[in-house]
């Protein structure tokens, strides 16, 4: 009997309210289960360190002024260079949102933000995401587990999380060498040392390779831009998806729940 299928869609936390493109991965995988049978794999790319990924675009309920938010993170170096589920949140962000999101988001997810308890970025996204009811039944597979990186394969393209300057940095690395981009041309040489798998998260072009030698699905949901450079080579077994058109894909869910 052959296994069941599984169902996976990938995503760096993106918002402390999901994107839209984010929800409607999440509809489509859901329509998929619902057509084929199996489970829903959510592969959370936690180990990105880009602090745009979290930029949370929310309309006025009333006179669709936009407003644009991001957290506040503990600190400068944290902020540019610590992957997502190292970046801290300052200690009166949360209060201080709270108060900024009512006219903007479903009145029931005030006191959903409001209660979210966690101490960084990525935990605080995947907290808000469940309270809102988008991860019943999906199982979440951390790029930043322990376990995870251990079982993966090796990739030539990848990340390390190093110590730097007190914090936990995400550095690449090319050729033996080890650093971290400041933007445009500009980088921060760090020095080499040794490390473990337990370090190691995936570049770009070879996270697909990597998280399917450990999630093995048979189905992959994939968004309208990262179509354009998946690898389909790296893993031919997949059947690949596009996900479900939605408007306004970049701003952030904040309907009322169903």
């Amino acid at each position: 009997m052959s296994n069941p299928p599984v169902i996976c869609f990938g995503q760096q936390p993106c918002g402390f309210f999901p994107k839209r493109f984010l929800f409607a991965k999440i509809l489509t995988a859901r329509r998929l289960r619902q057509e084929i049978g199996g489970e829903i794999v959510f592969f959370l790319h936690d180990s990105d360190h880009n602090p745009r990924e979290t930029r949370t675009l929310l309309r006025h309920r009333k006179n669709q002024e936009p407003l644009l938010l991001n957290f506040a993170f503990k600190n400068k170096l944290q902020r540019k260079f610590s992957p997502l589920y190292r970046k801290e949140i300052a200690a009166d962000w949360q209060a201080k949102t709270a108060l900024q999101i009512p006219p903007f988001v479903d009145p029931a997810w005030v006191p959903a933000f409001a209660a979210v308890s966690a101490g960084n970025v990525a935990d605080f996204c995947l907290e808000m995401y469940r309270r809102m009811g988008l991860l019943e039944g999906v199982r979440v597979v951390r790029s930043s587990d322990p376990a995870v990186r251990r079982a993966a394969c090796a990739i030539p393209e990848y990340f390390v999380d190093m110590p730097y300057e007190g914090e936990v940095v995400r550095a690449r690395v090319r050729d033996g060498q080890f650093s971290l981009h400041e933007g445009g041309d500009a980088f921060i040489a760090l020095p080499a040392r040794s490390f473990t798998p337990e370090q190691v998260s995936p570049a770009r072009d070879t996270r697909l390779k990597w998280m399917q030698s450990v999630v093995q699905c048979t189905h992959y949901i994939a968004g309208a831009g990262e179509a354009q450079y998946l690898r389909r080579e790296d893993a031919p077994e997949i059947t690949y998806v596009n996900r479900d058109v939605i408007d306004r894909s970049d701003e952030a869910y904040t309907d009322s729940p169903a």
